[in-house]
Formats: C-alpha cells, sequence, structure tokens
C-alpha cells in the first residue's frame, strides 16, 4: 500500500495532532467519538474499554471499576519472548545496548524485532541507519521496516525528526498498543523493547498490555544512576515481570595510545547493586569510541568484527538469554 494511504490511515502521526480535542483525548462533542485517543466514547452509554478511566455521561469510566488491567495481557501472534530493556535515568546508553542486543540476536539466528518504544525521543532510526514510513497491509496492519536482518518500528519513522511529540498518557498509551497489537511482527523468536527511561505510562502500557518474559536493566556505574536503576528493577518486581539482570554501561575507558584504564564513572556500582537486590549481572559494557560513532552512522557496532571486549559482553547476554527461553518452553 503506498504512503498516501499510509497518510489517511495510520493513526501514528497526523490524528494524534488534531485541534479540539480534550487533554485525554477523549473529545467533548456529543457524538460518540469512535477515533477517540483513548478510546472512551462520549455518548450516553459506559465503555468499558477505556484506557484513562474517563467517565461518560451515562456512567462510570473504566478507572472507577475493580477490572484488573493486568487480566487483559495478551501474547503478540507469532512472538514467542518480550525483552524488555529499561533504565531508570536517560543518557546511560540504553538504546544502543537494545540495538546491539537485537543485532546479536539475530547474528546468532534468530528471528528478532526491536520496537523503539522511546516516543519523546526515538533513536532506532538513526541508529539503525534506515527512515522511511512504514506501508500497510490490507487489513491496516503496520508493515515493520527491516534492516540487518530485524524488524523495526518506532514513532521516528512516522514523525519529521524534528517534530516533538507533545501527548499526553492517553495518546501515548494508545500508541505503544497500536505498535504491539497492530504491527505485523510475524515470528519472531525476541522482540526486544526500548523503553523509555522512567517508570510511567509507556512501561505501565507495556506491562499491561503483553506478557514480558525478560527485563534487563541498562545502569552507569555512578550512584545517581544506579538509584534510578533500582526503581526501574523495583517496578518490575512490583508487576511481576521477571528480571533478568542489570548491567553496567560505560564501565571503564581503556585509552588507546598508552593502554592505561580509568574508571571515568567510577567502577563496579552495578555489580554490587545486583549482589544487594539479589539479581542476576549481566556485565560490564567498556566506553568505547566507535560505538559512539557508529552508532551516529547507522552502522551498530555489533555489525562489525571489532572489540572483543565488548563482543563477549553481548555474546554472553544472548547466550543466556536463548539458553532461558528455551528452558522456559522446555525445549
Amino acid at each position: 500500500m503506498n504512503n498516501e494511504n499510509n497518510e489517511n490511515e495510520m493513526d501514528g502521526n497526523k490524528d494524534y495532532y488534531e485541534e479540539g480535542v480534550d487533554s485525554c483525548g477523549c473529545g467533548s462533542g456529543e457524538e460518540e467519538d469512535e477515533g477517540s485517543s483513548c478510546g472512551c466514547a462520549s455518548g450516553g452509554a459506559e465503555d468499558e474499554g477505556s484506557s484513562c478511566g474517563c467517565a461518560s455521561e451515562g456512567g462510570e469510566g473504566h478507572g472507577h471499576g475493580s477490572k484488573n488491567p493486568f487480566d487483559e495481557q495478551t501474547p503478540i501472534h507469532g512472538v514467542k519472548n518480550i525483552i524488555a530493556v529499561a533504565s531508570g535515568k536517560g543518557g546511560v546508553g540504553k538504546s544502543t545496548f537494545s540495538v546491539n542486543l537485537a543485532i546479536t540476536l539475530a547474528n546468532q539466528g534468530k528471528k528478532v524485532g526491536l520496537l523503539d518504544a522511546d516516543l519523546y525521543g526515538p533513536s532506532v532510526p538513526i541508529m539503525m541507519g534506515i527512515n522511511k514510513r512504514p506501508d500497510l497491509t490490507s487489513n491496516n496492519k503496520i508493515v515493520p521496516l527491516e534492516k540487518f536482518g530485524i524488524k523495526l518500528m518506532s514513532l521516528g519513522f512516522l514523525i519529521p525528526e524534528d517534530a516533538p511529540a507533545i501527548w499526553r498518557g492517553p495518546v501515548v498509551m494508545q500508541v505503544i498498543t497500536q505498535f504491539l497489537k497492530d504491527v505485523e511482527w510475524g515470528e519472531i523468536d525476541f522482540l526486544v523493547v526500548d523503553l523509555p527511561p522512567g517508570t510511567g505510562d509507556i512501561q505501565l502500557t507495556l506491562v499491561q498490555t503483553v506478557p514480558i518474559n525478560f527485563a534487563i536493566v541498562v545502569s552507569t556505574p555512578q550512584d545517581i544512576s544506579l538509584i534510578d536503576a533500582k526503581k526501574a528493577l523495583a517496578m518490575f518486581d512490583k508487576v511481576n515481570v521477571p528480571v533478568f539482570g542489570i548491567v553496567e554501561n560505560m564501565s571503564y575507558f581503556v585509552c588507546p595510545h598508552c593502554n592505561k584504564r580509568s574508571d571515568i564513572f567510577k567502577h563496579g556500582g552495578a555489580k554490587a547493586a545486583a549482589e544487594k537486590l539479589g539479581v542476576n549481572f549481566l556485565g560490564e559494557i567498556p566506553i568505547v569510541e566507535d560505538i559512539c560513532e557508529l552508532s551516529d552512522k547507522g552502522e551498530p557496532i555489533m555489525t562489525k568484527d571489532i572489540h572483543p571486549e565488548v563482543k563477549s559482553v553481548f555474546d554472553k547476554i544472548s547466550d543466556s538469554l536463548i539458553l532461558r527461553s528455551e528452558q522456559r518452553v522446555g525445549v
């Protein structure tokens, strides 16, 4: 299907910027708003499917009901495992980690998808070196883009690179749900979900919508990052998502000229936190100049056969994920 049709049918861009909509997106008109951003009808009947808890004229909203939102979890057809990659704080290299983990899994022969769930700062288009508008199937499913053998979905494919996503929670929730349910992922061994920093609407929508098999938290060694990383771990624990482990990114730096090691952001904080909290420590990824330069070029470091000290960490994590997934299904 051509891009002209995409612009009329996809909810990922124009529709969310229309004026005359309440702050929750439910609409204030007298007629039922079937296209409301949170799914709440404004007519006279109660809409049990409301995702924001807005009351309609004839009854209370879904937010006042006793239904457990986690009862609504449904697997994505064809997707065997979902990996949520999180961090409490931004700027710790979470997206870089997600991209390279996905590539490592694909390099090991697995069918992989990568969902860029950071709607406010999508990085996958730049890091993967691809940015064009996806097509739609005949039944209005979004066809993910592909690069390095990985199926990709990102808000960055749907809006201009310099356009901010100035959206309230209900709209964000709908977009994430659409990326999970309305994308033609096909048969996938691992879907890596790159979450935004924090523990907000996007994270909650993800864990309420689909069952998460593995959660990985990325942190740097210093205390200011670890404080928020612990919050991310606590969030997954509260919503009963199995934590696979924590990885220490930017763990150390080895000068390429004199081979002297420097612990720029301190060292070992993530490992100590993992031991204290009783979760797996997945490894230390050093600061390497090529990681930054190659990411900006759209050629992630795991597409190259360089820096074995980096490759070994990703290979170990990937091997462990594959083994754990096989054990989970009894293979």
